[in-house]
């Protein structure tokens, strides 16, 4: 009878290695055990990295610590440690937040400011402006610098992060302006086309004396999959709609411009692109005045 595999070894072949291995008469890289002393050995060597790959150096009666973990430039994280009234404070000096915001990432929303509180609450970090700190004491110290170098870690990871959650960020961005100067707009606006499918769209934009009604799309990177789908949806609810259909598409080139070769495929289909970082320019379009 063919035995059971168990881990790439049947029954009776593994509990055979098992027993050389308990012995030492089978090789380190055949054994599948994992015993304690070994598992010790590989944390001291970890420990040993982590000793070697931490950096010190003095600034004008600060400490600079530069850790092995990266950023998501690839960069060492930095952490600052100081006195003051009598307690040691661990800080990134603000560069973490800083470093975002230079990507055109704000967090005055309430739902951005919602996750940060999260992951920061989650490591026991503060805030103070664009400051991430805690403070601490000569006996957690060693806790409180790792907690303060994972928060770094996981607000970086929060917003370098999946592009459906990126793209839903970007929508509310969007929302928020509109909002802001006056735009009517009815948010995930559904239509219907000539092959009898529904297409969803960020907004709805009512018709005004001097457009029809409009669909608009907030696209945070623009390729050629989304703006082929974004072209056949419009023109399929068209061929549905004898008052015509305008349409547009917000396109986020905070952290990159979009191809040229991408926008012509939405400008032959009637689908003006319009630029986040001139966003103000479009609104004579937005709200029909033009």
């Amino acid at each position: 009878m063919e035995q059971r595999s168990v881990s790439g070894w049947n029954c009776r072949s593994r509990a055979v290695l098992v027993i050389l291995c308990r012995l030492g008469m089978a090789a380190y890289s055949d054994c599948p055990l994992m015993n304690k002393k070994e598992c010790q050995h590989l944390i001291d060597e970890y420990l040993a990295w982590l000793k070697r790959e931490i950096k010190l150096e003095e600034i004008e009666g600060t400490c600079l610590i530069s850790t092995p973990f990266l950023d998501r430039h690839n960069d060492a994280i930095e952490v600052y440690l100081e006195r003051k009234n009598g307690a040691l404070r661990l800080t990134d000096d603000g560069y973490t937040i800083r470093d975002l915001r230079s990507t055109g990432m704000e967090f005055g929303t309430p739902k951005r400011k919602a996750h940060l509180s999260s992951v920061l609450n989650g490591y026991g970090i503060r805030q103070h402006g664009d400051e991430l700190f805690v403070e601490a004491s000569p006996e957690d110290f060693p806790q409180k610098k790792h907690n303060l170098v994972q928060a770094i870690l996981a607000v970086n990871d929060m917003f370098v992060m999946a592009e459906e959650h990126v793209l839903s960020l970007f929508k509310e961005d969007v929302a928020l302006f509109l909002d802001a100067n006056g735009v009517p707009a009815f948010s995930d606006f559904k239509l219907s086309g000539k092959s009898g499918f529904d297409h969803k769209f960020d907004f709805g934009l009512p018709k005004t004396a001097r457009r029809p009604q409009r669909v608009l799309q907030a696209i945070n990177s623009l390729t050629k999959d989304n703006a082929t789908a974004l072209a056949f949806s419009v023109g399929d609810i068209r061929l549905n709609r004898p008052e015509g259909l305008g349409a547009y598409a917000m396109i986020n080139d905070s952290f990159r411009p979009p191809g040229e070769e991408h926008l012509t495929a939405l400008r032959v289909y009637q689908v003006e692109p319009l630029l986040w970082s001139h966003r103000e320019e479009s609104l004579p379009s937005l709200n029909g005045s033009l």
